[in-house]
């Protein structure tokens, strides 16, 4: 297998990540996310709780206790990967309910299938600092 660095990678992310947080933000349109995971071959780690394949990753999500939900992105970081996927790096904050903003960061990676991609890995942290005084 040679080298395949894909030149459309930022592009790529950027659109990704678009739409991957209207599509969860929006209750009408979250169970579609299922459509982004494979059934066995994606991976999430969330908040430190891993599951594997789309049923299990789609109860996850679909189990959070928020009414409303809005992520507001301040980056997007893409890089190629030499299989032709696309690591992705987002940082933000999220929005639930009434509640203060929080931070977090969410990595994902793209891997190609057919003439699409699909999320291989998403590993989804709040940025909290639990610093003892």
């Amino acid at each position: 297998m040679s080298a395949q660095l894909n030149p459309q990678y930022e592009q790529i992310g950027k659109a990704f990540t678009d739409q991957y947080y209207q599509m969860f933000d929006n209750p009408a349109t979250r169970a579609n996310l299922q459509q982004l995971y494979n059934a066995e071959q994606s991976l999430l780690s969330f908040e430190g709780q891993q599951m594997q394949g789309a049923v299990k990753i789609m109860e996850k999500l679909g189990g959070l206790t928020f009414q409303k939900i809005q992520h507001l992105v301040t980056t997007v970081d893409c890089q190629p990967m030499f299989d032709g996927g696309i690591l992705v790096n987002v940082l933000g904050q999220l929005k639930t309910d009434d509640d203060p903003p929080q931070s977090f960061m969410q990595n994902f990676v793209l891997k190609p299938s057919a003439d699409s991609f699909f999320i291989q890995h998403d590993v989804f942290r709040l940025v909290l600092h639990n610093v003892a005084a």
